[in-house]
């Protein structure tokens, strides 16, 4: 079973999934969020031994992450990394995950690391005056930096902090790109990975939000949607959850064989509170979307992807298009009246089609059964946070940016520049 429901991770040229199963990693955390997230990331990829040593982690994604791989062995320490005696518990670790937002872990973790020799990743979120964002960076020894103080908190000792769990969910998403990087002897990323941007307080209003896709990238945002307070959403999508989704579309254990539109609504109702709908059925050129202030682009293959940016400009209905490769991802906004040309002429979609000379968009989807690609968690994750992040922008009134994820990079770019490609 394990080989099944890892299988799209397993035809990455020269993924090495028997050193992330054999690994053991330590974890250290003081937001129950951010590490709880990390958790269920690295669960669906098949880390199966973690020490996590954190105040607190959410029930929620913790059941979530043991009934999606049942060999998870998570050995749970309840407290705060505050002096070297408790280096014992990361006694055999390939390596640590420091998720604290306090100086004094920070530092001890990057003293031991320089000590012993053993990799520090290192990764946050923030929001301070009036920046936002998170910064992840992979330290070991002869890694050493001018900008290093940048990944010790300005904050001494463990205080209460408020969590954002849309710029949790990119967090612990680049610190697992890093950590799987890392064990699997992979390139790390050369400088900070770094996403900021200005503090923004999205207020009132219920918008009623449409996501097309419920794969892998619909999963997260939907979570995503469900963090920044985001409650009424429908999910449209055709297919049946299959045993090779588990590797990254983490609600559907329990799913396999029933609709995934349908199984997420229902999964995000119980978990968040949310009050979100499914609707079994492709995006086609006479969709209705009328009803719906602002429509997320999951989908995982081009035809779709053009006949929705189609749509969204007939009937000037706001886009946050995001797509996904293996290590890549964008987020593409479009917003009727101001921005000249869709995600999909942006992105040059048409042309890519024509050049496939491809069929009918509903049988060249990448779905598992007509088109079983490569796929993993970590770029789903980071991708979607960054599109809830950016309709949070908007309803803020900010002009959002296209934002394009690399390994080890996040770049963000002035739509002027997108417009002049």
């Amino acid at each position: 079973m394990r080989e099944a429901r890892l299988d799209r991770q397993l035809r990455i040229e020269g993924w090495n999934q028997e050193v992330l199963d054999e690994a053991r990693v330590a974890l250290v955390g003081d937001d129950d969020l951010l590490a709880s997230l990390y958790v269920l990331s690295a669960a669906a990829l098949g880390l199966n031994t973690l020490v996590v040593l954190a105040p607190s982690l959410d029930a929620r994604l913790l059941d979530t992450a043991r009934r999606l791989n049942p060999r998870l062995n998570l050995l749970f320490a309840e407290g705060y990394y505050t002096h070297p005696i408790l280096d014992d518990l990361f006694n055999g670790c390939s390596l640590i995950v420091d998720l604290s937002s306090y100086g004094l872990a920070n530092k001890l973790l990057l003293a031991k690391s320089s000590r012993e020799g053993i990799p520090v990743v290192r990764g946050f979120s923030s929001q301070l005056d009036d920046q936002a964002g998170c910064t992840v960076f992979t330290y070991r020894r002869g890694r050493e930096r001018q900008d290093l103080d940048r990944l010790v908190s300005s904050r001494s000792l463990p205080a209460p902090h408020r969590a954002d769990g849309v710029l949790d969910l990119i967090a612990s998403g680049l610190a697992l790109a890093e950590t799987a990087a890392l064990l699997m002897g992979r390139p790390l990323a050369e400088e900070i990975i770094s996403y900021s941007r200005k503090s923004s307080r999205v207020t009132g209003g219920d918008p009623h939000i449409l996501v097309v896709g419920a794969g892998g990238l619909g999963t997260f945002v939907g979570l995503a949607l469900a963090y920044a307070g985001l409650r009424t959403m429908t999910f449209m999508d055709p297919d049946a959850v299959e045993v090779t989704n588990l590797n990254r579309q983490v609600f559907f254990h329990d799913a396999v064989g029933l609709h995934k539109a349908e199984a997420l609504a229902r999964k995000l109702n119980v978990l968040f509170a949310t009050e979100a709908r499914s609707q079994i059925a492709y995006l086609r050129g006479d969709t209705d979307i009328s009803p719906y202030d602002v429509v997320f682009d999951c989908v995982d293959n081009f035809e779709t992807r053009i006949i929705l940016s189609e749509r969204c400009r007939a009937e000037r209905k706001l886009l946050v298009s995001g797509g996904t490769g293996v290590d890549s991802g964008q987020v593409v906004p479009y917003r009727p009246g101001r921005d000249e040309k869709t995600p999909a002429e942006l992105l040059g979609l048409d042309e890519i089609v024509h050049r496939r000379q491809a069929e009918s968009y509903e049988r060249l989807r990448a779905s598992c059964v007509y088109e079983p690609n490569p796929a993993v968690i970590m770029t789903n994750q980071i991708a979607a946070g960054l599109m809830v992040d950016t309709y949070r922008m908007i309803l803020a009134g900010e002009e959002p940016a296209s934002i394009f994820y690399a390994p080890g990079a996040i770049l963000v770019n002035p739509r002027e520049t997108q417009h002049g490609h």
